[in-house]
């Protein structure tokens, strides 16, 4: 039972971690996605960009609200 307890105070420390990390890296972090996300449709000859275009946007705006959290 208290190894439970102990993975969710992991758990809350990790998602503190990374709400401070976007919040202080959004913008880079955003900008690799959108590479990231370039390189893909690239390599798959665009066959897929609608959904990776989709992708990138919601991996985006996750990254947007996590920061805004400690802001």
């Amino acid at each position: 039972m208290f190894d439970k307890l102990k993975d969710l105070k992991n758990l809350s420390q990790l998602k503190s971690k990374v709400e401070d990390i976007a919040g202080a890296h959004g913008e880079k972090i955003s900008e690799g996605l959108e590479k990231v996300g370039d390189f893909i449709d690239d390599r798959t000859g665009g066959k897929h960009s609608r959904t990776i275009d989709t992708a990138v946007d919601k991996a985006q705006d996750l990254i947007e609200k996590l920061g805004d959290k400690k802001s």
